[in-house]
């Protein structure tokens, strides 16, 4: 039989190979795919496991054609693998899992026998024995920082993780601008995005509506009356939808960008408490923010 590579060369190598593939065919930005994707972390996980997986059928598979051998056949590849393989590493696997090796197996073969087939008294491997004392000493600890010294609870990392999040949003928002909607628009100060709204007035709604916003086929801008509601998310909304069905301003959501509706409905806010020079009547009904 041929003596492949070991496993411990087998293994990393190939997972290194998938791993070096994936972050050719995903564009994953400045960091790596399998950091910033999680459904990769997974993926890359599963891809261990299966290597992992066809390591122990093939040292099985080996292990029964090994039993198919004649002593002297045995005995010939025995001392080829030993002389192609790593002393170290052997020493090291056999620490790991101590296992017996297969020339040794009959020092723990069991009385019973079931139709040829014997069984062998191996104990636990020390990798999972300490993998489980290792799970004690965390629960250990775990109970005494969480439940004894009260390090902290799930409400204050809910809180820490909300406060987080908060202003994660903030940051994202300052950015996203053109995500806005009616129910997260807030009324914009910049002037930069009041100038953008100025120009987007002079250009759609002075005809109706008049340069000072005094009012004209258009309702008066700068009285305390609103025929659908004031404040930012009411006119927001009342620019994109339009005004009443019939005889109001035509929806402007299919022409004007989100951003475009919020920095006009910003602008438009600003002739709240001015004096035209030609105020048309007050229309609606007297208008006041809810605290």
């Amino acid at each position: 039989m041929k003596n492949l590579s070991p496993w411990w060369i087998r293994i990393p190598v190939i997972f290194f190979i998938v791993f070096g593939l994936m972050e050719y065919f995903i564009d994953s930005g400045e960091k790596p795919a399998i950091i910033e994707y999680p459904i990769t972390q997974f993926f890359m996980l599963m891809v261990l496991l299966i290597l992992i997986a066809i390591e122990l059928v093939l040292k099985s598979i080996e292990n029964i054609m090994f039993q198919t051998l004649s002593e002297d056949a045995k005995e010939r590849y025995l001392e080829a693998k030993s002389s192609n393989e790593w002393a170290w590493g052997n020493k090291v696997w056999n620490k790991l899992t101590g296992n017996k090796p297969i020339e040794k197996e009959g020092e723990i073969i069991l009385d019973h026998n079931y139709d040829g087939i014997k069984e062998l008294d191996n104990e636990l491997p020390p990798w999972w024995v300490w993998m489980f004392y290792a799970t004690i000493i965390f629960g250990v600890v775990y109970l005494v920082r969480f439940h004894i010294a009260g390090d902290y609870d799930q409400a204050l990392e809910y809180e820490q993780e909300v406060a987080a999040a908060t202003l994660a949003i903030e940051e994202y928002k300052k950015t996203a601008k053109d995500l806005v909607d009616v129910n997260t628009v807030e009324i914009l100060t910049d002037a930069a995005d009041l100038s953008a709204g100025k120009t987007i007035y002079e250009t759609t709604c002075v005809a109706c509506h008049m340069a000072d916003g005094g009012g004209g086929i258009g309702p008066n801008l700068t009285d305390e009356n609103w025929i659908l509601g004031g404040g930012i998310k009411n006119v927001f909304n009342t620019v994109a939808e339009g005004g009443r069905d019939g005889k109001g301003m035509v929806a402007w959501k299919q022409t004007l960008k989100p951003i475009e509706i919020a920095q006009v409905s910003s602008y438009l806010l600003t002739f709240q408490g001015t004096t035209p020079a030609n105020p048309k009547a007050p229309e609606g009904d007297v208008w006041a923010e809810e605290n």
